[in-house]
């Protein structure tokens, strides 16, 4: 669809180049006091030179080259590099991208915890998390 709306591209200023165009005097003429008088319809003067659009000469241009095969193949290239190595190199930065939040980190490390427990021969999870003897509470009088 994209390459459909790309063919009026080069089209536009042609259209456009030589557009006829009816001129409105809004003189006060003496006979009817304030309407505008509509001349007939003008023809823009033709340049001359003879200049043809691409889109003329090929219907299937892609605004790479004035050349039909060149053309084709240019946009051919364009798109491969643009989008398919891209896809590419970007799905495979994304994939290698450090890990996030430390996630699959903190997986590794649980399992790891685990396993050495077991070989120990400890409860998975202590009743008290933190050691007992290293906490410091404060006495009665200072609370």
């Amino acid at each position: 669809m994209l390459t459909r709306l790309l063919r009026f591209g080069p089209a536009v200023p042609r259209l456009l180049s030589n557009v006829p165009a009816r001129f409105v005097s809004q003189s006060k003429p003496s006979e009817a006091a304030g309407s505008a008088a509509v001349t007939e319809l003008h023809h823009a003067p033709e340049s001359g030179h003879g200049e043809v659009s691409p889109y003329v000469k090929n219907p299937d241009y892609h605004g790479f080259s004035s050349d039909p095969v060149v053309d084709e193949w240019n946009m051919r290239l364009a798109f491969f590099f643009g989008i398919s190595v891209a896809l590419v190199i970007g799905g495979t930065f994304i994939h290698y991208l450090p890990d996030h939040g430390m996630r699959q980190w903190a997986r590794r490390e649980a399992e790891r915890l685990i396993v050495q427990r077991e070989k120990e021969g400890l409860p998975l999870i202590d009743e008290n998390y933190y050691d007992v003897n290293k906490i410091t509470l404060p006495t009665a009088g200072e609370e």
